[in-house]
């Protein structure tokens, strides 16, 4: 897979081991990604690195990359590593991530991943695995109060910091001032989604100042796109059906606010994150006008490469450290750089081998992706 982020060398079958390192620094920013997937995959054989691994990923609702992204990378990583891994999904189920913890731990898993479901859950798992002599790695999502021992993710600031400015962009380019904007925020619970918009916040809130006009902001639990449809319409309606314009945090959310403004007969710029399929055709429809692109394969990479270390009790090559502002501490951390995409670049993100023309170029997207020089 062929990777542009800075840090990180994309996975192949003979690199995971000798990945350009990612120079550490003594930045300190303030941390935590959102995501698809049930039962559990290993891979095992005979190599260098000794112990299992146990990766536990969060849901099948906030976004589609965990199964379809995350969870075969990894497999595949750890695999040509010669690192047994079981990694299994919680589908979303707080008691269901506690249990697959509590096996994991009693299989003997040297270190242990997690995406957490919400941060009360994740330092319970991490306490129960430190008292075991499990070393634990926070992936995608910071554990406030936790005591992983590394943090992978992307910069989510920055990922809101490029949906802010997106917006901004595209409401320019339509020459609208003085919009009426609605926020879609991610869950409540997932610290990366208050990171997501401070960023945003720090773009936006100059141009409230200046005579744009919020007209509605809210969470959405669980980052649940049926509910978001339910959160939308009501925004959509105490604001007297009046918006120019949707910051939404991911492809998933945007998508249930395009629903609603299709529903309503409006067509209006909306941001996004993941690249996902539906999040590129609705680019090229002019139904979004951006997401962030995170090239996954950097992070799940970063990952993997943090857990030979451990497993070899080497220290970790890491960016810097982010602050867990509950625990007080600053975690040494792995922080990649997204990317934002509008029309004119989603052929970046199909010649980087994250999505295939074939899944995104399908019935009437075909000429769509001509049109934006996919091929």
């Amino acid at each position: 897979m062929r990777i542009r982020a800075l840090g990180v060398i994309a996975i192949s079958t003979v690199t995971v081991l000798s990945m350009a390192a990612c120079s550490s620094s003594k930045k300190t920013t303030t941390g935590g990604t959102t995501g698809s997937g049930s039962g559990s995959s290993s891979s095992s054989s005979t190599g260098a690195v000794k112990g299992k691994v146990g990766v536990i990923l969060p849901d099948t609702q906030s976004s589609a990359r965990w199964e379809s992204f995350d969870k075969p990378l990894l497999t595949k990583a750890f695999g040509d590593a010669g690192v047994t891994a079981d990694i299994q999904n919680a589908l979303g189920d707080k008691s269901k991530f506690v249990s697959i913890a509590d096996g994991m731990i009693q299989e003997g898993v040297s270190v242990l991943a997690i995406v957490n479901l919400d941060s009360a859950t994740g330092a319970q798992v991490e306490a129960k695995a430190k008292a075991a002599g499990v070393k634990t790695i926070d992936y995608d999502r910071l554990t406030l109060g936790g005591t992983a021992d590394y943090y992978v993710s992307f910069d989510n600031v920055k990922v809101g910091e490029l949906q802010g400015q997106g917006l901004v962009d595209c409401l320019k380019a339509k020459n609208v001032t003085s919009p009426h904007i609605i926020e879609l925020n991610g869950s409540p619970t997932d610290n990366n989604a208050t990171l997501f918009k401070q960023g945003a916040d720090s773009v936006l809130n100059p141009k409230y100042s200046a005579g744009w006009k919020k007209v509605g902001d809210q969470s959405v639990p669980d980052w649940d796109n049926a509910k978001a449809v339910t959160i939308f319409e009501q925004l959509l309606t105490a604001a007297g059906g009046k918006v120019d314009g949707v910051l939404a945090a991911n492809d998933g959310l945007g998508n249930s606010a395009i629903t609603v403004l299709k529903k309503n007969g409006l067509k209006v710029p909306v941001t996004g994150q993941d690249a996902t399929v539906g999040g590129l055709q609705n680019i090229l429809a002019g139904d979004q006008c951006m997401t962030v692109y995170k090239p996954i394969a950097d992070e799940a990479n970063g990952l993997v490469k943090l857990t030979l270390d451990l497993l070899q009790n080497k220290p970790g090559e890491t960016t810097g450290t982010v602050k867990d502002t509950q625990g007080n501490r600053d975690v040494p951390s792995l922080l990649l750089t997204p990317k934002a995409i509008t029309k004119a670049t989603v052929k970046d993100v199909v010649a980087d081998n994250f999505v295939t023309k074939a899944d995104l170029c399908t019935g009437k997207y075909a000429a769509l992706c001509t049109a934006a020089g996919i091929s």
